[in-house]
């Protein structure tokens, strides 16, 4: 059904840069164009939650077949990244996200669910109607309508991000409520910028 990718192609936009340009355009250019990354307890916790998901298996579970840690690609739009999980159950197939936040905290977990359903379709021939981002503070799955509209935003965002990597072009901090739990706030400091009617990048 899937052919497993040993390793990623460096031409291609992993599928966590959809994630991270949804969050923040800015945090996405620091991370995959600036080439910048600083751990915080949410990212540290983040990663110690995908290290434990991350290993290549596949099993049953009652009638349901699970495989870890697949790599996914799109060939049609140049995307790729590794799924937590993908379930096959009664011939219908899921991709699952696993986060270390809450339900319902932020949009951009389902956009990322949505990417991983797109390169699924390309990948088995199948239409993908359904995913589900497991979130390990509750231990509880939220399902995620694969529908036209996401379909459409994770499109948009795909072109948004292959125009910030082919262009390099630094994208402006803005502040949001979400600023306070980013790793990379002390470097754009976006109230500061805002305060000060513009952006220059530091030495």
């Amino acid at each position: 059904m899937m052919n497993n990718l040993s390793f990623p192609n460096q031409d291609y936009i992993p599928i966590a840069s959809l994630n991270q340009y949804a969050y923040c355009p800015h945090r996405c250019w620091r991370m995959f164009c600036a080439g910048e990354f600083e751990e915080n307890e949410y990212t540290i916790e983040g990663t110690s939650l995908h290290e434990r998901v991350h290993t290549l298996s596949d099993n049953m579970k009652d009638e349901t077949w699970q495989i870890r840690a697949i790599w996914l690609k799109y060939e049609r739009y140049q995307l790729i990244g590794k799924a937590d999980l993908i379930e096959l159950e009664s011939g219908e197939i899921y991709p699952v996200e696993y986060k270390r936040g809450k339900r319902g905290e932020w949009d951009n977990d389902e956009l990322q669910v949505c990417a991983q359903a797109l390169c699924l379709e390309e990948m088995t021939g199948k239409t993908i109607d359904l995913g589900y981002i497991y979130y390990a503070h509750s231990h509880q799955r939220q399902p995620v309508e694969i529908s036209a509209s996401l379909r459409e935003n994770a499109i948009t965002t795909i072109e948004a991000v292959q125009f910030l990597f082919n262009t390099a072009i630094m994208p402006k901090p803005v502040y949001k409520p979400r600023c306070k739990g980013c790793s990379l706030y002390s470097r754009c400091l976006p109230q500061a910028s805002q305060k000060v009617g513009g952006y220059r990048e530091s030495d």
